[in-house]
Formats: C-alpha cells, sequence, structure tokens
C-alpha cells in the first residue's frame, strides 16, 4: 500500500472532517487491486502523493466487489477503469452519486468493450483505419451469416478480402486474433494471443475461418514486423513506443531482465492530432491505443483504454505531473486553494535578443561532424581474375563504371573468391593467377576481422580499367599488364568508438540549453524549455545523417542525448536519423575530385616535396591567406622534407618498439582499446611505413592525415602501452596535417570557395529552404489550433534541422561562409574578430558544430529586416592532445552586443578540465534535499532504467523508504559546458563525464606515462578516455534573415555559372592524389539531380517533462507556484 494512501475507514473521517480551509484534494483509484498495485501506478501515485493538497486512497478490492458504493471511500477526483473482473456498473453508480471529477469517463469504457464500437468512433472522428467488414452471428443460428470464403479470400458483406487478412472478435477482451496468408506464401494463419511467456503467437496450418462467433475482418497492413504504442495522458501530451509485432515470429524480444523491448518513437504532425482525437472521442485522459505504419500511413487498429507505459522513470514524472496539474486547475478553484499553473508564461520560447528586445525563437540549423572513430585504412590493388568480373558484372557495375560492396552476403562473395584464389596459389605457384598473394591474404584477414559482417565497418569498391592500371605508389608492382583490369579498394576502421559516442550523448543533453528555459517553473533550468516543446508537439525536428557508420550512429547518440531517450542506439538510428544521401546532400564521393582539386593537390604535393626551408615566396604561395595556424605549423616545419625524413624513423621506431612488444609473452593477449590486439596495430603503422616514403624516395603527401590519425588515436586511447616519442611524431605529424588537411580544400580563397561550392551547394540550397519554411504557413507541422487547450500558441513550434557529416563538409560549409562574402569584415568589427578567430583555429576536430539559428521579433512589422534575426555560431569540436596556450580564444556564446572589440577574450571559456574540483559520490541510501533550482539531472542507473537528463523528481526505491534523487547546480563548472563562459543572459549548464567513466571506463584507467609520450588533455571532467568539447562561440549575432537568404542565393547561383561546378563536372580519380601522375578519366556523371521533396516531419512525441508540480509539505523545499 502506498504510504500517502489511507485506510478506509480513516481516509472516510480524515475527508469529513476537515474544515475547508483544511480540506485536502483525495484522489480515488478504483480498479482491481493487480491494476492498482502494479508497479507503473504504483511509482506513478507516489509522485502524485508529492503535490501539495493532494491526497490519494486506493478503493480495497474487497470493498470494491463487496461493499454497496454508499460505502466506498469519499473522493473528488476518481480514477477508476475496467479490467477483468471488475464491476464497471458500480463504478457508474458511485460516479452519480458522488459526482467526483472523473480523469477517464466511465460510461465510454462499455464501448472500448466491443471492437465494432471501437471503429465506429474513430470512423465518425475521420481517423484513418484498415478497411474492414462486421461479421455478427447469431449464436443461436450461427449458419446464417453473410460471409463467402474461397481458398484465397473471404466476401463478408459483399466486401472481398484477400489473404492475407486480419480476423478479430469483436470483443475486445478476447485477444486471439487470427491472420490467415495465402497459399502462395504456403498458407495457414498466424494465432496471436495474450503474451504467455516468451510467446505472443502461433503458426498453425489452419487456413480456414472460425465458423463460430462474431469478428472483424480487416486488411492485413504491412508493418515491416513493428508495431506502435501510443500512451496519451490528457490531449497534449503522448508516449509512443515501438515493439516487434507479434505477428512476426510469436517470439517477445525481451532484454537481460526478462522485459519486452521497446523503444520511443518519433511521431508526425497527423500522428499526434490521432492521438489527440482519440484522447478526447474516448474521453479517456490516461488512452493506450495501437497504431500500423504501412504504405505511408498510420492506421488506428485498436484503441486499449486505460494503459500506462511500462518500464520508464521520465514517463512516471511527466504523467503524474501532467494528472496532478489537471486536477489541481479543475479542482483547487472549487476548494479556494491557492493554485495557480503558468501555463501561458512558459508557452512560447522568449529569449532576450543582444539588443535587449525579447524575440522567439523559431529555428536551430546544426552541421555537425561524428565522433571520435577508429583510424581509416585502406589498401588498393589491381585484379584481372575472371571471378572478380564476373562480380562486378552480377552487381551492375558495367553501368557507371564503379561498384560500392557492402552488405554481408557481397562482402562474403569477395572473401569467397579470396579464399579460393590463396587456395589456388597455395597448391600451384605457376598457376595463371596475377593478383598479389600478399594483398590477397590482407583482403582475407580485413573480411574475416570481427567472425561476421553485421554493421557497415568494411566496404570493397571496385573501379573499371579499360588500359590497366598506371602504376603510382610504393604499393603496386613495377610492370605493367596490359588490357583492362579492375581497381579493388578495401576500406576498413572509422568506427565510431565507445569515446564517440559519449562525446554525442553529453553533446546531445548540452544541446538542449541552447533552447529557451521557458518563464515560472522553468526559469534557470536550461534543458527543460525544448522537452516541453516535444510534450505539446510543437518542436519540428529532422535529423539526417550520411551513410557512413560512423556518422550515424553519431547521430543517434546524439538524439538520445538531445530527447532523454532510453536504451541502445540501434532502434534510436532506425527511428529517428534520416539517411541523407540524396543528391549530394551529406554525402560525397570521396574517391573522386573535382579539377580544381585535382590542381591544387598538385600545387600542394610541388610546395611539399622542396627539400629546403620554406621561402617567403613559398609562404605566399602556401599561406596566401596569411591564417596563423598555417603559418605557425610552417614556421615549426621549416623543411618539409626533413620534417618527413624524422616523421618516418619516428614511424620505423614505432613499429620496432611494437614489435618488441609481440616477442614479449607479457604481451601477447594485451588488449588495446576497442579490442584491438598489438598484431594489428602493427599492421597499422607498418603500412603506413611503407607507403609514406614510395620506392623513389619522394614522400607520399596523402598519406600524412592518415599519420596524424593513427598517432592522435594512440595517444589519445593507447598511452598505457606508453611508447617511446610519441610526443615528438604527434607533434610534428599534427603540424603537417595542419597545412595538408585544411588546404586540400583550396589554396587560395578563389579555390577554397570554388572547392566548397563543389561539396555544399546541395546542403545550402536545403539550409535556405529550413530558414524560409520556418515563417511560411506549413499546416502539416503545426498544431490545428481546435485541439490546442492550454496551449497559447498552438500554431507555433521551433524548427530543428541537425545534419551529421564528415570532415570535408564541415571544411566546405566553413570555407563558403568564410569567403563567400555573407559579411565585409573591413566594416563590421565583430566579423572581423570572427574570421580572426577561425583563422587560429587549426584544425576541425570531432564533433565540430556550426550552428545557425533564426529568431522571430513578433513586435516588428512581418516586411521589416528586423522581424527574423539569425546568429551564427562554430565550435572545433573535440580538445585534442594539444598546449592549452596555442588554443585560439574566442569571444564568448551570444555576447551582450556585436561590440566586443574592446572586450578581453574570456580566458575562462577553454580552461583546463583538470582544474574542475572532482564530484563527491552521493549515497543514494539517504534522503538528499531538494534545491529548488536544478538544471540537470545526475546520469545514474536505477536496475537497467537509465535515469535521463530533466527537471522532474526521479523516486528511487532504496532499502525501506524513497529517495528523491536531485540534480545538482552545475555553477562551478561552466568551463566544461556546451557555451563559452563568457555568455551573458543564458544559463551555461552542462553535463559531465565524471560518474560515466567511473562506472564504464575504470578499466581504461593508465599508468604513469613513460618519458617521451603524450600527456594528452584532460578530458570530460578529469577523464582523458573522453576528451571534452570547446564550447560554441558566437561567429555572429545581428545579421537578419534577408541578408542570410541574400547570401545562399548569390553562392548557390555563382556555383551554377562556374565552369568547375556545371551540372556534367567531369571528376578524376582521386588514385592520382598526391602523386601527379594520371590514371585513367571516369565517365561524366551528373552532379546535381533534382530535388527530393522534403519527407512529413519526425517530431519526437516521446515523454518530455511537463511543468513542475507542488511538492508535499514534508519535503525540504518547494517548486515554484
Amino acid at each position: 500500500m502506498l504510504t500517502c494512501s489511507l485506510t478506509l475507514i480513516s481516509c472516510r473521517y480524515h475527508y469529513i472532517s476537515m474544515s475547508p480551509s483544511e480540506r485536502q484534494i483525495v484522489v480515488g483509484i478504483c480498479s482491481m487491486m493487480k491494476k492498482s498495485k502494479s508497479k507503473p501506478m504504483t511509482q506513478i501515485l507516489e509522485r502524485l502523493c508529492k503535490f501539495d493538497y493532494i491526497d490519494v486512497v486506493i478503493f480495497p478490492e474487497e470493498v470494491i466487489l463487496d461493499e454497496p458504493v454508499e460505502n466506498w471511500p469519499l473522493c473528488d477526483c476518481l480514477i477508476s477503469f475496467h479490467s477483468k473482473g471488475f464491476p464497471l456498473d458500480k463504478a457508474v453508480e458511485y460516479a452519480k452519486l458522488r459526482n467526483p471529477l472523473l480523469i477517464n469517463d466511465l460510461n465510454m469504457q462499455y464501448f472500448i468493450q466491443d471492437r465494432r464500437e471501437v471503429y465506429r468512433i474513430l470512423q465518425e472522428e475521420g481517423i484513418d483505419l484498415p478497411r474492414y467488414a462486421v461479421l455478427n452471428r447469431d449464436p443461436n443460428n450461427p449458419e446464417e451469416c453473410n460471409l463467402v470464403e474461397g481458398e484465397d479470400h473471404v466476401e463478408v458483406n459483399g466486401e472481398v478480402f484477400p489473404k492475407p487478412f486480419v480476423e478479430k472478435p469483436v470483443c475486445a477482451e478476447d485477444h486471439n486474433v487470427y491472420i490467415y496468408y495465402p497459399t502462395s506464401a504456403g498458407g495457414g494463419s498466424q494465432r496471436l494471443f495474450r503474451k504467455i511467456g516468451s510467446r505472443s503467437s502461433v503458426y498453425s496450418p489452419e487456413s480456414s475461418v472460425r465458423k463460430t462467433g462474431s469478428y472483424i475482418y480487416e486488411e492485413f497492413m504491412p508493418t515491416d514486423g513493428t508495431d506502435v504504442k501510443v500512451y496519451t495522458v490528457g490531449p497534449d501530451y503522448a508516449h509512443a513506443e515501438a515493439r516487434k509485432s507479434p505477428a512476426l515470429d510469436g517470439k517477445v524480444e525481451r532484454d537481460s531482465e526478462g522485459k519486452e523491448i521497446r523503444y520511443p518513437v518519433m511521431l508526425t504532425a497527423m500522428e499526434k492530432l490521432v492521438a489527440r482525437k482519440v484522447c478526447l472521442a474516448f474521453k479517456q485522459t490516461v488512452c493506450g491505443f495501437d497504431l500500423l505504419r504501412a504504405n505511408g500511413h498510420s492506421f488506428v487498429c485498436d484503441v486499449n483504454g486505460f494503459s500506462f507505459v511500462k518500464n520508464s522513470m521520465k514517463y512516471y514524472d511527466d504523467c503524474a505531473k501532467v494528472l496532478g496539474n489537471m486536477v489541481m486547475r479543475e479542482l483547487a478553484p472549487q476548494f479556494h486553494i491557492p493554485w495557480s499553473i503558468p501555463m501561458e508564461a512558459e508557452d512560447i520560447p522568449i529569449v532576450p535578443t543582444t539588443s535587449g528586445t525579447m524575440m522567439e525563437l523559431r529555428c536551430v540549423i546544426a552541421i555537425i561532424r561524428h565522433g571520435d572513430r577508429t583510424p581509416k585504412q585502406k589498401m588498393k590493388m589491381e585484379v584481372r581474375h575472371p571471378l572478380f568480373f564476373e562480380l562486378f558484372e552480377k552487381y551492375g557495375g558495367y553501368k557507371s563504371g564503379k561498384l560500392k560492396l557492402k552488405k554481408p552476403k557481397q562482402l562474403q562473395e569477395v572473401l569467397d573468391i579470396a579464399r579460393l584464389l590463396l587456395v589456388e596459389l597455395g597448391q600451384h605457384n605457376d598457376c595463371e593467377i596475377e593478383e598479389k598473394k600478399s594483398k590477397l591474404e590482407q583482403l582475407k584477414t580485413v573480411l574475416e576481422m570481427y567472425g561476421h559482417f553485421s554493421g557497415i565497418n568494411r566496404k570493397v569498391q571496385l573501379t573499371y580499367l579499360p588500359n590497366g592500371q598506371l602504376k603510382a605508389s610504393s604499393e603496386e608492382e613495377d610492370s605493367q599488364k596490359e588490357g583492362p583490369s579492375l581497381l579493388l579498394v578495401l576500406k576498413w576502421g572509422g568506427e565510431l568508438t565507445p569515446a564517440g559516442r559519449v562525446q554525442a550523448e553529453e553533446l546531445g543533453r548540452a544541446f538542449r540549453c541552447m533552447y529557451p528555459g521557458g518563464q515560472g517553473d522553468y526559469a534557470g533550468f536550461p534543458g527543460c524549455g525544448l522537452l516541453r516543446l516535444h510534450s505539446t508537439y510543437r518542436h519540428d525536428l529532422k535529423i539526417y545523417a550520411s551513410d557512413e557508420g560512423r556518422v550515424q550512429m553519431t547521430a543517434a547518440a546524439f538524439a538520445k542525448g538531445l530527447l532523454a531517450l532510453e536504451g541502445e542506439l540501434t532502434p534510436i538510428l532506425v527511428q529517428m536519423v534520416k539517411s541523407a544521401n540524396m543528391n549530394g546532400l551529406l554525402d560525397s564521393d570521396s574517391d573522386s575530385l573535382t579539377d580544381c582539386q585535382q590542381k591544387v593537390k598538385a600545387r600542394l604535393h610541388e610546395i611539399m616535396q622542396k627539400n629546403q626551408s620554406f621561402t617567403q615566396e613559398d609562404y605566399q604561395k602556401l599561406a596566401p591567406t596569411g591564417s596563423p595556424s598555417l603559418v605557425n605549423s610552417m614556421d615549426l616545419i621549416e623543411n618539409p622534407v626533413k620534417t618527413c625524413d624524422k616523421v618516418h624513423a619516428l614511424i620505423q621506431s614505432l613499429t620496432s618498439q611494437i614489435r618488441k612488444r609481440l616477442e614479449d609473452p607479457k604481451s601477447a593477449d594485451l588488449q588495446l582499446y576497442h579490442s584491438e590486439t598489438l598484431e594489428l596495430m602493427l599492421q597499422r603503422w607498418s603500412k603506413l611505413e611503407r607507403d609514406f616514403r614510395m620506392k623513389s624516395g619522394r614522400y607520399d603527401i596523402s598519406k600524412i592525415p592518415d599519420i596524424y590519425d593513427c598517432i592522435k588515436y594512440d595517444t589519445q586511447h593507447n598511452a598505457s602501452l606508453g611508447l617511446e616519442d610519441t610526443l615528438e611524431l604527434f607533434r610534428l605529424s599534427r603540424a603537417l596535417a595542419d597545412i595538408v588537411i585544411p588546404q586540400e580544400y583550396g589554396i587560395s580563397k578563389a579555390e577554397k570557395l570554388d572547392i566548397a561550392q563543389a561539396y555544399c551547394v546541395p546542403l545550402l540550397k536545403k539550409i535556405q529552404l529550413d530558414l524560409q519554411r520556418t515563417h511560411e504557413d506549413e499546416a502539416v507541422n503545426k498544431l490545428h489550433p481546435l485541439y490546442s487547450r492550454g496551449v497559447m500558441s498552438p500554431g507555433r513550434h521551433v524548427r530543428t534541422r541537425l545534419y551529421f557529416t564528415s570532415e570535408s563538409h564541415v571544411h566546405s560549409l566553413l570555407s563558403i561562409f568564410r569567403y563567400g562574402g555573407l559579411l565585409d569584415e573591413e566594416k563590421d568589427q565583430q566579423w572581423k574578430q570572427a574570421m580572426d578567430y577561425l583563422s587560429a583555429v587549426t584544425e576541425l576536430n570531432y564533433m565540430t558544430q556550426i550552428v545557425i539559428m533564426l529568431y522571430e521579433d513578433n513586435n516588428k512589422d512581418p516586411s521589416s529586416e528586423e522581424r527574423f534575426h539569425v546568429e551564427l555560431h562554430f565550435s572545433p569540436g573535440v580538445k585534442g592532445c594539444e598546449d592549452e596556450e596555442n588554443v585560439p580564444l574566442g569571444f564568448g556564446f551570444r555576447p551582450a552586443s556585436s561590440e566586443n572589440q574592446d572586450k578581453q577574450p574570456n580566458q575562462g571559456s577553454l580552461e583546463d578540465l583538470s582544474q574542475d574540483q572532482p564530484d563527491q559520490a552521493i549515497p543514494i541510501s539517504e534522503p538528499i534535499t531538494i534545491q529548488r533550482r536544478c538544471p540537470m539531472i545526475r546520469n545514474r542507473k536505477t536496475g537497467s532504467m537509465e535515469v535521463p537528463y530533466g527537471c522532474s523528481l526521479h523516486v528511487l526505491q532504496s532499502a525501506d523508504h524513497v529517495v528523491i534523487l536531485k540534480c545538482q547546480l552545475f555553477a562551478s563548472s561552466l568551463r566544461s559546458g556546451l557555451f563559452s563562459a563568457s555568455v551573458l543572459g543564458v544559463s551555461s549548464s552542462a553535463p559531465n563525464l565524471r560518474d560515466y567513466v567511473r562506472t564504464h571506463h575504470h578499466h581504461h584507467r593508465k599508468p604513469p606515462l613513460s618519458p617521451g609520450s603524450l600527456p594528452c588533455q584532460i578530458g570530460f571532467e578529469g577523464c582523458s578516455m573522453v576528451p571534452s568539447i570547446y564550447p560554441l562561440e558566437t561567429l555572429h549575432n545581428s545579421l537578419s534573415l534577408k541578408q542570410v537568404d541574400e547570401f545562399l542565393n548569390s553562392v548557390c547561383e555563382s556555383n551554377v555559372s562556374s565552369p568547375t561546378n556545371n551540372m556534367m563536372m567531369t571528376r578524376v580519380s582521386r588514385n592520382k592524389l598526391l602523386t601527379g601522375k594520371s590514371l585513367v578519366l571516369n565517365s561524366p556523371l551528373p552532379l546535381h539531380l533534382p530535388r527530393v521533396p522534403e519527407p512529413m516531419s519526425k517530431i519526437n512525441f516521446s515523454p518530455h517533462l511537463p511543468r513542475a508540480g507542488e511538492v508535499k509539505k514534508n519535503c525540504n523545499c518547494k517548486w515554484p507556484r
């Protein structure tokens, strides 16, 4: 029994004896004991008891069943619902007698028990249903019915239903639903039933329909194996979850604790209206129903009435708050209880602008690089065996001259060929197999890694070469064969690491703080404003990602943090992240270069091959923009060839050290980060050692990014090996990479802009469309005003578009803003400061962000340029392993005005997090004082349930009493936040990973570093495993929408007219790279395709924090009223 509930006798006495000024509002729970004492009900009622002026009483089951309603407890509000054995008639009689506020209407519960009535009401409300017909049978004469059964169809009342079709009993309590299959698929039927253990259905060979009873026959909807369960709490709030369809194979998917696996999903705007309609039509505040998503539409197939979400602490918090506020809103005035809900005050996301006026946030657009990954690796070989040509033809390679193989079946075929050829080579050394044995062995080894092909972590590319390949690197043979061949490129690695997932998820959590927290109860609670928008259907969110696995998993992890989701990343990825490989939006052919980029790389190769110190002329050639980051790197390098000599020698030293470790028996089973072995690490570095210095003695400059990539990864994740001279290798390779990587995207401003346009124009057009659509009327993305009770601005929404991509798009987009002519830095001091800051940034690291925010001033004339206000922000991403004194300093996030030229850079914005005081562990066996202001809630585990960040109460059972975990104010940790600490007027609070690291990475704790190894920068809250992320810096905060729109127009139009970027651009194979030797030209391919219309918005409908409610008087403090 709940601690706050009263016994029957004491409740009645307590209720009657109170004076009006002392009266509590009594909420009665009238249901069968199995339901009233279930875990969801218990969790929600415990939270409901925290409201001032609310008491809860549970009606004992024996009283409900045996006592007349006159003897039932008195209550002001009744939560009552039907289940097996419940006397609904008596509940209706009690409601007539006492006239309490009904949370769920009782008379409508009769209709919910009959599927015919449910379908009738749904149809009257205009809600989409599967096509259906009702077969009513007279129990006394079942043969007389309007049913004609054929081999592969039934005809009901003249309506024909070909198999597969569904047969449902008209009684909603009967869960024996059958699905009949056509003979072409094997016939038979799937018989669904209420879950028993791990089964929810079973296949039967019986193909004939049932001959007794009344049924609904309906069209089978192809849902790809998932059902969506929607749970409303009033018309303004709902939670949606997907589960494996019981019709699939009947096996219930359960987690390690035996609970059915479900995961939150996003609902479209139309589905949200359906949820609202269902809730109101059936007069059930708490109501569950089932959605089928098929053929681009959503159909309601069942309404269950009173239903709670299971195993979601977030939902329990939110449900209790919605119900509590609803009860207080309806009953507090009658009892003269001082209560007000600051609903209107917090509804519109209003924020102060830099000019001091108040504006509404309308749109957030972010372009984000993926998180920390394993080193990307690549192996090239020329193949001529007929088996490879057969494979190339089988998958349509001759249509374009190129073929990408990613699917498990395709990779298995390549592996089979490699194995076969190696067997033949082993048996006959003189056989006619031209493929190099060492290359085939490497192909076989890589494809056999992990023991399976799940996930996108390897791919094979084949390119047709009509006249064979011109040898261009140390990898290739000296002689050239005649005739056509295929260039096989094997790519592996580049997977998102555990650290990358943590970075993305934490950034997602912190990203919420960019959305205003609102007023009233939400004042000072960063992050809650975004969740409030979700819970009232006014956040139009879409997440796009390129087709690379690491990018997609980064997007999923970010979404998990942003939306306070629970569970694994895979279902989040499937439901919430759109693949954007359309029209080059976020993907680019990394193996193809524009003519301009090819020329740039050739010049870069020429300059970097000079065995002499850089001259003034070299500085002019290589760094014409005068970028400090480039100039500093050139100063450090001095002589590029000698620096490359040093780098090559250091790599040789490194491989030698690794070989010695392999000879040591103690290191035989040593596991490195992310399950890598010493053998695999040696393969990585040995390949770079071979490929960096070509047989000609010249250096392949294209390998510099790979070398830096590998040493950065090992110093970050494998420092425990204590390898010598890693610091020097890191320092030199970083200096070389700081030149090569950014300059590959253009040396002069004109080249940078030209190359950037080749990459970015589709994305720029999409951004322009996002900004324009925000202030245009789009009914599909807005809430219908007729269904907007309690929401001050149902027609208003915040549009969020998140684009996750790779380094090339981030470099290119930044070049567009820097060199495209957005502003004149000679005339705009803030823009000049921003350009100076960007010039000093050496690297666009993992999780680099470019953020555009659009605000609307409703007090200005709609045609005025001052109506819409645009801000541009930037972060260079994850903090690298570098000296802090070399880090460029920005001017903060949303500084108070644009006149900041005299302001000193904020030293605190980029401080070393190692100076933070460690958190004290909070024992959860003792009650914790509830603080009034709580920016975020610590990420703690409750069994298998994660308690997400938020502002609601999180109640955990501990020992014999309830413990309320409250968040702590992170005022002392501004430095670790998403934003620079120089922010004025915006709360800066950031989650940290100290707790996460203690529980997840204790086995990665590093011993003291050996001399010469790199002391890597302390990361998130003192953990070097997960580096922290630089705060956002504002580049400009007083742009007009017209200004930005005209800028984007001019950039996109100039791209169309550019001879380098015409519609049929000839692309040159990247194989040429920096070696200066040309390969075969590919056929001209269209660069731009017709724009794909943006599909209906995917907006998260997961439970997201309604307003804070009252707390019981016995707590240490209260939420503000």
